[in-house]
């Protein structure tokens, strides 16, 4: 480790959380930095440009107190790295991995650095299963595969806070359902991006409160930080997680919220650096940063473990085709996408279910699982709800009276599909989500299934509709009698 100190006229200029200084010693990219005021108070920083005569520093905490004529820079000859150990469960960290829940340091078995390491794609493994959530638009309809990265776009003022949160608590190893969430196998990460005081403490409060935070890394990064701060914390936390997953053979969720804050972070830091902006003020290379966050997810063949990832973000103005979304959406498998009109209605949690998608889903369900017939019974209640809302639209021009019989059933399920399945407080299993859903196929003529096969009709469906009949099957009969007359 290198100990070289600038002396005082190395230091030409300050802006913002930028610190510029003359180049005088060999250094390199990313290379991490000590910086010292006059009153001997020490902050952390990274190299973030690099020419001929000049140094870019990042400073990751406030640059409060520092001048141009007072302060040093010491170089450490190596990049940032995060000290990690098999106890890091169960604590609370802020955006550059210092303990801040009032107690001891973390006993450190290794040092590993920040940016990770990449995973060659011919020994990533396949994913297969899936995290079960509590929350049955997600587990039955978008099922979250272990190794997946499945971002949720909402927007502002929704509920994502809430359910972070309560993902957080319910999430556990599908399975593992009837041990508790608190598996040995399992971990959660939940970083908090540039959120405020009162949300971080909401965060803290709920996890001690749930029991969750016994299981959990939580890693909180406030808005009133550094952006340069902001920028490091999903990596620290990242790297954490994969020391859990890679290194300690355990299945980590990864919890990101608001993604949207990092980004706005990254245009604040690529403003500062005079770079070119692209797409409403954004830096060209948004996509590439990203990605070198999301792929950080996987499997790894030969290694028990598995890293998963959620981020959250709130989209502009609601706008899906915004920078932030759009190329989320490029880089992640999926996305679950929440709405301001079931919120307004009262529905929680909000899911508009026909524009979410997990894409790994089918390597995580059907043929060789506990529950084979979950594939059809997610495609037929989309398919379902798809005629439902076309049939709303349909309805607003002729009325309910002008629709036909069948379309008017399609009506009534699209109500209760949202009052009864998206709609839920609390946990709910998969096997009572699912109970719900074929209860309310039920409520269809059996023509219109046509994505079930005559064997899931038959047990899922008529037996139901015997179930609660109390009786065995009655002779057909037509709408004016019956189908023979005595």
């Amino acid at each position: 480790m290198k100990a070289d100190v600038y002396a005082d006229h190395a230091v030409t200029g300050l802006e913002g959380p930028l610190l510029f200084l003359q180049r005088t010693v060999d250094v390199g990219l990313n290379e991490a930095v000590e910086i010292e005021d006059r009153e001997a108070k020490v902050r952390l920083g990274r190299i973030a440009a690099i020419d001929d005569k000049s140094l870019t520093v990042e400073v990751l905490e406030s640059t409060s107190g520092l001048g141009v004529e007072d302060t040093r820079v010491r170089f450490l000859g190596e990049p940032l790295t995060f000290a990690v150990g098999p106890e890091m469960l169960g604590r609370i960290f802020d955006g550059v991995g210092r303990v801040i829940d009032n107690g001891p340091p973390v006993p450190a078995e290794t040092a590993l650095r920040i940016d990770g390491f990449s995973i060659n794609p011919a020994e990533r493994e396949r994913p297969t299963d899936f995290i079960e959530t509590g929350i049955s638009t997600i587990d039955i309809m978008n099922s979250l595969v272990r190794g997946q990265k499945l971002p949720i776009f909402s927007g502002a003022g929704l509920p994502h806070d809430q359910l972070a949160i309560q993902i957080a608590h319910q999430a556990h190893l599908r399975n593992d359902a009837e041990k508790t969430a608190h598996s040995d196998a399992f971990a959660m990460v939940f970083v908090a991006i540039g959120v405020p005081y009162d949300s971080a403490e909401l965060f803290r409060s709920a996890m001690e409160a749930s029991g969750a935070l016994e299981h959990t890394l939580l890693f909180l990064n406030l808005a009133s930080d550094s952006s340069t701060q902001r920028l490091l914390c999903p990596r620290y936390a990242l790297t954490a997680a994969e020391y859990l997953a890679f290194e300690q053979g355990k299945h980590v969720l990864v919890v990101m919220t608001d993604m949207t804050n990092y980004c706005e972070a990254l245009r604040e830091v690529s403003a500062s650096h005079g770079e070119i902006p692209s797409r409403k003020g954004f830096p060209g290379y948004m996509y590439s940063d990203l990605a070198t966050l999301y792929e950080r997810a996987g499997s790894i063949k030969g290694v028990s473990g598995s890293l998963t990832q959620l981020p959250i973000l709130t989209m502009p103005s609601d706008d899906i085709t915004h920078p932030i979304p759009d190329l989320t959406g490029y880089i992640t498998e999926g996305q679950i996408v929440l709405d301001r009109e079931l919120d307004r209605a009262g529905i929680y949690p909000p899911v508009k279910v026909l524009p979410c998608l997990s894409r790994l889903m089918k390597d995580g369900t059907g043929e060789g699982f506990t529950h084979k017939d979950h594939p059809d019974l997610a495609n037929q209640l989309y398919a379902a709800y798809a005629r439902a809302v076309h049939v709303r639209v349909l309805a607003s021009v002729v009325g309910r009276d002008g629709l036909t019989e069948t379309d008017r059933l399609f009506l009534d399920f699209g109500d209760r599909f949202e009052r009864e399945f998206i709609n839920q407080q609390g946990e709910r299993s998969l096997r009572a989500g699912m109970e719900i859903g074929w209860k309310l196929l039920g409520t269809l003529p059996t023509s219109q299934l046509i994505r079930l096969n005559d064997r899931q009709i038959k047990e899922y469906i008529e037996r139901d509709a015997e179930e609660k009949a109390g009786v065995w099957p009655q002779p057909r009969r037509h709408r004016h009698g019956p189908l023979f007359s005595s």
